[in-house]
């Protein structure tokens, strides 16, 4: 297949690579309007009670204020003559501001609640019509006063997409330079070195494209973006480095070019599929979670993931048969690119680890679990302006309305449809309100809705508030009413369960589709268990190790954020990330290993020379891609830092100790019976399983050490993937 695919494009590779052109015009056009579209929200079930609860109050109350203008005396207190007048001048332009609703003022009435402890701050709420809170943000973001200063926060006191775009351009900004010496170093040759980057380029572009067409259909968070740009990156440089230096090495060989680009193709794309088949399979699991944050990220990933690959598989031999031997143009000064393909480390590590494999797995995992520590005490939240430095306006009016005013008593809003009669009714908000911890409740009616709110000191995200919100929905309903809970306490039980209930299948589909790939590629039944333990290992360190940082506050002085619980949805982002990524490297590792096993040689045998011939593949792809999640660090956004070192951390994690340790010894230990499998399972493997016969018919073969292999082999020890012959019978 991939034989064929490799002569197809070598014969028409100006047009594939005219055709690209064209696409990619289309592709730039498309997804520049995207970013206008994306949305910053995408935490809520929109079946919940909670969500309901607030469709009803928005549509029949006006909805909660989200924007705060918080105005602060510059000497003095508020209530000054020369604030005063400063303030009433405010409230009046945001009283006739069309954008706005329901603007409540501490100025005139001098209400009490509006106005800070020491007197030098005082509020002005207001809600936000439609999605005009940028604008309102441009024209009063900068009203200062000689006697008064103005910060504005609340749920749409900030800019979060123009945020994100700041962050990505930073990120871009340390990834791709740091990205391209890495590939200066490997290929010594700038030439080279550019077509990695150039299909990560192409990966991205189709994905923006992407999801611009998918916000006209659904919504789509725009975070997305910013997996979009790391994964988009990292794969497309671990795709291309595998082709150009299998092309590279062909051409070494003497092959001609077209005969080369074909062998290429024939080898590394195999690969190349099944590795994207992998990761797509582990993010579409997100696709099962109601809440278009991680939606999106599937939409993202999935994309992102497929177009990388086409543009590995069609592109890319497209333009390695125009450049031929010019490929190695550009050649640098000073850097010499390894030829040998192996890589003696990673062989001696490998040799090292099966002579004493328990003296060498179970320290390392000590480590890991011991890094998985932290998820014993990991609590939830959702996100609030604490997301966000303390240097942006939200979070001081976040800290100041903490700090500064009278405790704001939680409120759990229960809105009831259609309202009962008044004596049921008062019946009904007298067995809510004598609920333990209840400290005082509010009623009103409109538009045949009625408003029950109750207050509590209860912290939102304390297990008190939650138990509370537990019993005011366990308690009946009035008869022939219905009742919605909602409030700050509610939606974060609600999105938590809405993580929860379809974590199962989410799970379910990914080990699954894990251990039906896997076994599709070795014909064994313990090689797809053994990657599964090893990914829950480097799971469980990665997100331990982000509870300690983000939710404990380590680090927080370094990275610049505020210690919070953990929003809901990162774990299940993280974990699908990581999950797949994960598959990536064992695709890689695993195909070399089992063509040598097959070819004759033991276990050990195979998995020494397989370590040693994939190390350096694995080990720069990760560094690679490390390199453009770790960039996500310098974000303003802290779950954005989260995703990003979460997902860098794992990526070495699996590409070091548990490729390094974890898989030689795992390997020895179980000697031959590492290809194990029943025997009517072996016979559908031998009828179904993965292989390309094509590539033997090509590949002269050379016997090493009485391993049977192709006698070309890749450039710096990077794996070109070759065939899987019929699966073993020893074990």
């Amino acid at each position: 297949m991939f034989h064929r695919l490799g002569e197809r494009i070598a014969t028409r590779a100006r047009l594939v690579l005219l055709v690209t052109a064209v696409i990619l015009i289309g592709a730039a056009v498309l997804g520049v309007g995207a970013f206008g579209r994306l949305l910053d929200e995408g935490f809520a079930d929109p079946s919940a009670a909670s969500t309901k609860a607030d469709t009803l109050l928005n549509q029949k109350f006006g909805g909660e204020p989200n924007i705060i203008f918080l105005v602060h005396a510059r000497a003095g207190t508020v209530d000054g003559a020369a604030v005063t007048s400063d303030g009433e001048r405010l409230t009046t332009a945001l009283a006739h501001d069309q954008r706005l609703r329901g603007v409540t003022s501490y100025w005139p009435a001098r209400v009490a609640s509006l106005h800070s402890r020491d007197g030098t701050d005082a509020l002005i709420l207001a809600r936000v019509v439609d999605d005009k809170a940028d604008g309102i943000l441009h024209d009063y973001g900068h009203v200062d006063t000689a006697a008064a200063t103005l910060r504005i926060g609340g749920d749409k006191g900030t800019n979060v997409g123009g945020q994100v775009g700041k962050d990505l351009a930073l990120a871009e900004a340390i990834a791709v330079p740091i990205t391209l010496i890495l590939l200066l170093i490997a290929f010594g040759s700038a030439v080279a070195a550019l077509l990695p980057l150039s299909i990560g380029l192409l990966a991205i572009l189709a994905t923006f494209a992407e999801l611009s067409l998918l916000t006209h259909v659904t919504d789509v968070s725009i975070f997305a973006i910013n997996l979009t740009t790391a994964l988009g990156l990292g794969l497309g440089i671990d795709y291309a480095l595998l082709m150009v230096s299998r092309f590279r090495e062909e051409l070494a060989n003497g092959f001609e070019v077209a005969e080369a680009v074909t062998r290429t193709t024939a080898t590394a794309g195999r690969t190349i599929a099944f590795s994207a088949l992998t990761v797509a399979a582990a993010l579409s699991a997100m696709l099962v979670f109601p809440v278009y944050f991680l939606k999106s990220f599937a939409y993202a990933g999935v994309g992102v993931t497929i177009f990388a690959a086409l543009s590995a598989l069609v592109v890319l031999p497209a333009l390695l048969t125009v450049l031929g031997h010019r490929v190695n143009s550009g050649r640098l000064r000073g850097i010499n690119p390894t030829r040998s393909p192996h890589a003696p480390f990673w062989g001696r590590l490998a040799g090292a680890v099966m002579r004493r494999p328990l003296v060498a797995a179970v320290p390392v995992i000590a480590v890991l679990l011991f890094m998985a520590a932290p998820l014993l005490h990991v609590t939830f939240s959702t996100p609030d302006e604490r997301v966000l430095p303390k240097s942006t306006a939200t979070h001081q009016v976040g800290d100041a309305l903490r700090a500064d005013f009278a405790t704001k008593p939680n409120v759990i809003d229960v809105l009831m449809t259609p309202p009962p009669s008044a004596a049921v009714g008062l019946a009904y908000v007298a067995k809510v309100s004598d609920l333990p911890g209840v400290v005082g409740v509010n009623t009103s009616t409109s538009e045949g809705t009625e408003r029950i709110s109750l207050s509590t000191r209860f912290d939102s995200v304390s297990g008190s508030a939650q138990n509370l919100v537990r019993e005011v929905r366990a308690a009946p309903a009035p008869p022939g009413s219905t009742t919605y809970v909602g409030g700050a306490t509610a939606k974060l039980i609600d999105a938590k369960h809405a993580i929860s209930s379809h974590l199962g299948l989410a799970s379910l589909i990914i080990v699954v589709t894990t251990l039906v790939l896997l076994f599709l590629f070795t014909g064994s039944v313990i090689q797809p268990v053994r990657a599964l333990l090893g990914n829950a290992l480097t799971l469980g360190a990665t997100l331990g190790a982000m509870v300690w940082i983000f939710q404990e506050g380590h680090l927080s002085g370094v990275l610049g954020f505020t210690p919070t619980p953990i929003n809901t949805s990162m774990p299940v982002l993280l974990f699908c990330i990581a999950f797949g990524l994960s598959m990536d490297y064992e695709v890689f590792l695993i195909s070399r290993i089992k063509e040598l096993h097959d070819g004759g040689a033991s276990t050990p045998e195979a998995v020494t020379n397989g370590l040693a011939r994939t190390g350096r593949i694995v080990s720069t792809a990760a560094a690679l891609l490390a390199v453009s999640f770790f960039a996500f660090g310098t974000s303003k956004v802290s779950f954005i830092q989260f995703f990003g070192l979460g997902s860098g951390l794992a990526i070495l994690i699996d590409a070091t100790l548990i490729r390094g340790v974890l898989v030689p010894a795992s390997m020895r230990a179980f000697g031959e019976y590492s290809w194990w499998a029943p025997g009517f399972l072996r016979r559908l493997h031998h009828r179904i399983g993965v292989s390309e016969h094509a590539v033997a018919a090509i590949a002269p073969a050379a016997s090493v050490r009485g391993v049977t292999r192709d006698r070309d082999v890749v450039a710096g020890g990077v794996e070109g993937d070759e065939h899987v012959a019929e699966p073993s019978q020893r074990a």
